[in-house]
Parts: structure tokens; C-alpha cells; sequence
């Protein structure tokens, strides 16, 4: 083990070996000298350098060579070879014996080849070894031996590479310091002052006092960099997510949408609260949409007020102007309402499994767990003979890829699927069980106004955003979330960002 000494100790030794050398010292040679790791006297060069010209130091390389972990075994306790023969009774051993030991192998082929032993194949009992020599010399100890000395040099370069091929030696390069006196060497160490003060300036001892040089090429205090918030990492990770279980991203760049396609194509009726204006954001400007496809829009007015495709409706005088009404699109499923009438148009119905994740607008009252605007991620499956254990499974399988493997199913109501369940899922931070989900199966009064095959089911499920960022970081309310630092350049410009700028 090689010591470690105090700073202050290697300083004055080193100060007083550089002078009593009229040359200069190799910082290789000092540690030797001193049995220290040399890394501590490079150190005490760095520290006599800041002090000012105190020393000169110029860095030098040299190779050297050194022992191996092998070759430091071999030193201790001798060659393989030699520790074979020494290992072999006067009335010999079982080859298969020999070979167990941790150098058997090794030892008994360089054994071989320098005739210390003979191996007998034909002795009863099996292959049986016998020594052939009293007394051996180990050279390839007392060679490894010479070069932990240090004195390798006496050792010819054949005998260095042969040892070198058996990975008992190797070759190190030594970078090293060729310390000499500088301008202003001196035996004492005054300790440099590192700012000046005013009670230096009032008393002017500033005068007297040394003062450490301004290094103007050493890096400064590296900056708070931008990074990306917390909801933008997991909506990567959920589009990531949908586009790994063969998804594919719905278009979500209308934000502002007709009440048609926000809630009257999907079975939701005129008279629900969630269309009141304390829910809602409408549009004074424009007010109304006027372009629809006809026929659909006819079929979607009958099935709310007289009923059909073995429904009873809701029995109301639906109204057009209603309908015509703009808003802030409360859910993303407006855009798959848009989506599953095109997959309708098509002559031959395909399988879909259709993502979206963007951001939509609710008349909420700011609190802990509630905002005006924020974004929600919905997945939907059209095919034929889905069922409510395809949605659960997908559900599984889609938050186990996030993380989040708690999940519970709760039966809920939503007025365009049926059957729906809530979903849970176990909040590390709270201690409890948080909603992060609905979904749910699309009713036929949603699905066949729109013209898709009898047959087929729709199985859909809509989260927010920021909920299950909450549970994946330990984040206990929406304040907590945008507290976050952001760079505005690398998120979206979303209030739930700009709070935090």
C-alpha cells in the first residue's frame, strides 16, 4: 500500500530536494524516493505552480515497464512451471489431478517443454507424471523479480517480449514532470490571497499581500441549460408507445370544431350538460359551421329524436342550430368521430387502430388537479368482434410499456359508449388510487349512422396528459407540474408551459 501524506508535508520535501539539486528532480524518481503515489506529487506541482514562479515544470513521457496481476503472482510465489514440479511427489501424480490445480495447465506444458517432468501414458491407473529434476531454477521469477526492482534494464528485449507474450509484463507509458527552480523559488510557502477585501483596501494591506493570477482560460460554472418538461417526455413516450403496438396518428391540428362533430355524432344529446357554457368555450366569431355531409347529418337527426338501428333515441326536437354551434373541441374524439365516417366511405371496411394526442379545452374552475386547457391521449379499434376483454388487455398492455402496472376498472356512464369503465391507477406520491382514463365500447347509435359494417365494434379509451405524467414522476398537483423548468424553444406553447416562464 502506498501512503498518502498531507499536502503540506510533500510541498516542503519537494521545495527542499529541488534545492539541493543544481539540475532539476524527475517527479517519477521523487515518488519512488519518497514511496508515494506519484499522482501526489503531481499535485503538490500543480499547487507549487499556482503559487506563481516558484518552480519550473516541464512534463515529460517515458516508458517503463511493469508486472502484471499474473506477474506480481508469479513474483510472490514462483513460476507455473516451478510450482508443478514442486506440487509432484517423489512417486509422482495422475496427470488428471495435476490438471485441476489453478496453474496446472499452464505449468505443465512449460514443464514439458524444459524437461523437468515425463509423463508416463502407460502407467497402470492412467496418464501418471513424474519429476525428472532435484533442483530447478526459476528464471522467469528472478527475470519478473528484477523488473519490480526496477531494474529492467538488465533483462535483454527478447526476454522482455517473451514475458511480455505470457502477460507477465507489460509496457506503460509514465508521463512525468522535470521539476527545476523558477524566478522566484523559494523553501517557504506563503499561502496566496484569492480576493481582495475591503477591509484590505481601508487598511492598505493589500500592499504586502500576494494575490493569486486571474486564470481567464478555466471554465466557468456551467449553465442551467433547457431541457425538456416533464409532459413532453411522456408524450413522446405514449406516441412512441402507439406507434410500437402499430398505431397511427390521427391529424389534430383543428382545435376550434363544430358542435355536430364534437358531440352530436356521437350519440351525446342536445339538452347534456356538458354542452352548457360553463363546460364549454363557443365561439362568438365565427359562431356557426355550415358545411356537413347531408345524408349523415340526417341520419344522425333521426337517431337522436326518433330513434333506429334497434335504438329508441332520446325522443327530442334535435336542432340544427345546435348543432351549427363553433367551440373549443372539449375531446379529441371529435377528430375520431371524423375519422371513423372516412373509414365508413370506404368500399371494403379494414381493420384500424387509430392515436391522437393534443390539446382540448374545458370551462373548468383552476384548482390542484384541474385546467382550462390541457392534453388528452386517445386510442381507438375498429374491427370486427371486439370486446370489453380486448379493451382491458389492450389497456394493460399499453400502460405496462409506461410503467404504470397498477391499473383498476371501475363501470362508469358516458352517453356514446357502452359498456365504460374508469380507469385507476395507484399514485406512488398520494398513497391512493387516481382516475387517469374513461373509456369504453362506441354504442351502434354512434357507429352505424356513419355507415360501418353491422359486425363491427369500436373499442376507445381517452386519458389526459398530465395525469399519468404525475403518477410516472411522483408529482402531487398541477402547480408541482408546471414548476417545472422549461425551454420554451423545445415544447409546445401551452399555458401549462407558459406558467412556468
Amino acid at each position: 500500500c502506498i501512503p498518502v501524506l498531507s499536502t503540506y508535508p510533500i510541498l516542503k520535501t519537494l521545495l527542499q530536494r529541488v534545492e539541493k539539486v543544481d539540475g532539476g528532480l524527475d517527479s517519477q524518481d521523487v515518488a519512488t524516493s519518497l514511496g508515494v503515489d506519484h499522482q501526489a506529487i503531481v499535485g503538490a506541482v500543480k499547487s507549487l505552480q499556482a503559487l506563481g514562479d516558484v518552480i519550473s515544470a516541464e512534463q515529460r513521457s517515458s516508458k517503463h515497464w511493469e508486472l502484471t496481476g499474473e506477474g506480481c503472482e508469479i513474483a510472490e510465489q514462483g513460476s507455473h512451471e516451478a510450482r508443478v514440479v514442486s506440487s509432484i511427489p517423489e512417486e509422482g501424480m495422475p496427470q488428471s489431478q495435476l490438471m485441476k490445480l489453478a496453474f496446472g495447465k499452464v505449468g505443465f506444458s512449460k514443464a514439458m517443454s524444459n524437461k523437468w517432468i515425463r509423463l508416463d501414458k502407460g502407467h497402470e491407473g492412467g496418464p501418471r507424471i513424474f519429476k525428472t529434476v532435484e533442483r530447478l531454477e526459476d528464471l522467469v521469477r528472478d527475470k519478473l523479480l528484477l523488473v519490480q526492482k526496477g531494474q529492467a534494464s538488465q533483462l535483454e528485449e527478447k526476454e522482455k517480449n517473451e514475458l511480455k507474450k505470457r502477460k507477465l509484463l507489460s509496457e506503460v507509458t509514465v508521463k512525468s514532470y522535470w521539476i527545476t527552480k523558477g524566478s522566484c523559488f523559494s523553501t517557504t510557502i506563503t499561502k496566496q490571497e484569492t480576493e481582495l477585501t475591503p477591509e484590505m483596501i481601508a487598511s492598505g494591506s493589500w500592499k504586502e499581500k500576494k494575490f493569486k493570477p486571474y486564470n481567464f482560460e478555466a471554465m466557468g460554472v456551467a449553465l442551467d441549460c433547457g431541457h425538456l418538461h416533464p409532459l413532453m417526455k411522456v408524450r413522446t413516450q405514449f406516441r412512441q408507445i402507439f406507434l410500437e403496438m402499430g398505431f397511427t396518428e390521427m391529424p389534430t391540428n383543428n382545435f376550434i370544431e363544430s358542435s355536430f362533430w364534437n358531440f352530436d355524432s356521437l350519440f351525446q344529446p342536445q339538452q347534456h350538460p356538458a354542452r352548457d357554457q360553463h363546460d364549454t368555450f363557443f365561439l362568438s366569431d365565427p359562431a356557426q359551421a355550415h358545411e356537413f355531409p347531408q345524408d349523415y347529418l340526417e341520419r344522425v337527426r333521426k337517431v337522436h329524436s326518433e330513434g333506429g338501428f334497434g335504438s329508441q333515441g332520446y325522443k327530442y326536437d334535435w336542432k340544427i342550430e345546435e348543432a351549427q354551434k363553433n367551440i373549443l373541441r372539449t375531446h379529441t374524439t371529435a377528430v375520431s368521430a371524423r375519422m371513423l365516417y372516412k373509414l365508413a366511405q370506404q368500399e371494403k371496411f379494414t381493420p384500424v387502430k387509430y392515436f391522437s394526442i393534443d390539446r382540448v379545452f374545458r370551462n373548468e374552475t383552476l384548482d390542484a388537479t384541474h385546467l382550462a386547457e390541457f392534453h388528452q391521449i386517445e386510442g381507438v379499434v375498429a374491427d370486427f368482434g371486439l370486446t370489453l376483454g380486448d379493451l382491458m388487455g389492450i389497456l394493460h398492455q399499453f400502460f405496462n410499456k409506461l410503467g404504470i402496472t397498477k391499473l383498476r376498472f371501475k363501470p362508469a356512464y358516458n352517453p356514446y359508449t357502452e359498456p365504460s369503465m374508469e380507469v385507476f391507477s395507484y399514485h406512488e406520491g398520494l398513497k391512493k388510487w387516481v382516475e387517469v382514463g374513461n373509456s369504453g365500447m362506441f354504442r351502434p347509435e354512434m357507429l352505424l349512422p356513419m355507415g360501418l359494417p353491422e359486425g363491427v365494434t369500436v373499442i376507445a379509451w381517452g386519458l389526459s396528459l398530465e395525469r399519468p405524467t404525475m403518477i410516472k414522476y411522483g408529482i402531487n398537483n398541477i402547480r408541482e407540474l408546471v414548476g417545472h423548468k422549461v425551454n420554451l424553444q423545445m415544447v409546445y406553447d401551452s399555458p401549462v408551459c407558459r406558467l412556468d416562464s
